[in-house]
């Protein structure tokens, strides 16, 4: 029992956060009970987010390998001109789990993004 516990508490997540700075990616969330996915592109310090139709760019600064603010180049409003902290917590070969919230309040949220180029 006691190795089990030892184990367990030594287990890190893998993070093999730099296969994830560039690519294209699929991010599914659930939005007054119906799903919506939104598709984004990263390259060096340019996202490009499509959502419903429309695309939107974001300045992408790393702070490290698996942490990054995203700021939108062309806000439409006072919530828009927000930065968003993301944090990617584990990795798989297709997939990266992430945290994120607005830089300085509340709680972050969960997501995963799978990547798709």
């Amino acid at each position: 029992m006691a190795t089990l516990l030892l184990t367990a508490s030594c287990y890190q997540p893998e993070r093999n956060c730099t296969d994830f700075k560039d690519g294209k990616y699929s991010f599914t969330t659930t939005i007054d009970g119906e799903e919506k996915t939104t598709l984004f592109e990263r390259y060096g310090d340019l996202e490009i987010d499509y959502y419903e139709g429309k695309a939107d760019s974001s300045s992408v600064r790393w702070i490290n390998d698996c942490e990054y603010i995203v700021k939108k180049l062309n806000p439409k409003n006072k919530s828009e001109e927000q930065s968003i902290h993301m944090k990617i917590l584990s990795t798989t070969e297709d997939s990266y789990t992430f945290e994120f919230n607005i830089v300085g309040q509340g709680q972050p949220s969960r997501g995963t993004a799978i990547k798709i180029e």
